[in-house]
């Protein structure tokens, strides 16, 4: 009987630790590494706030222009390319394309510009992910996330040929 009740005390305090007092709040920062020989490096910020994420990763070392960004399948950066991070992470099964028009991965989260500096900034904001909730569909816990060398077509399939791995981060607590 005791054990039945230190183990319901340490789901309940697991739940709360998720959580702050700020309107029900969840937040997760993660580190890009560089991957296929770049030196591109970079941070991005999750925040589950009411029932919405709001993304943003901010990226230095890339070659000015436009880069495409994804949520691979898994968190798994440990290969020299990338690779396995799988492919992009796609739960309901739709083909590739662009983020809230026709058909898209849940992964297909689109391009970014870096400018002259190699710096460059994305953010989405958007009710179809979760952080840490369970629903398979929704839950971007234990994806990877990857910033490609060159632009996604939005067309190609399965992945809008937007090129090598150029930086890598597990989605994980």
């Amino acid at each position: 009987m005791k054990k039945l009740i230190f183990l319901s005390c340490s789901v309940f305090l697991a739940v709360v630790a998720c959580k702050t007092s700020a309107g029900n709040k969840n937040q997760l920062n993660i580190a890009f590494t560089s991957k296929s020989d770049s030196h591109v490096t970079g941070n991005a910020t999750f925040v589950e706030k009411n029932g919405a994420v709001t993304f943003t990763a901010t990226m230095s070392g890339l070659t000015p222009g436009v880069h495409a960004i994804h949520i691979h399948e898994k968190s798994d950066c440990s290969a020299a390319d990338a690779s396995s991070a799988g492919g992009h992470w796609n739960p309901t099964f739709k083909k590739h394309g662009k983020w809230g028009i026709g058909e898209y991965h849940k992964g297909d989260i689109g391009n970014f510009t870096a400018d002259a500096n190699g710096n460059g900034t994305i953010t989405l904001t958007t009710n179809e992910w979760c952080i840490g909730c369970g629903d398979e569909t929704k839950d971007i816990l234990g994806k990877g996330l990857i910033v490609h060398k060159g632009t996604d077509d939005f067309t190609s399939q399965p992945a809008g040929n937007a090129g090598a791995r150029v930086a890598c981060s597990a989605i994980i607590k």
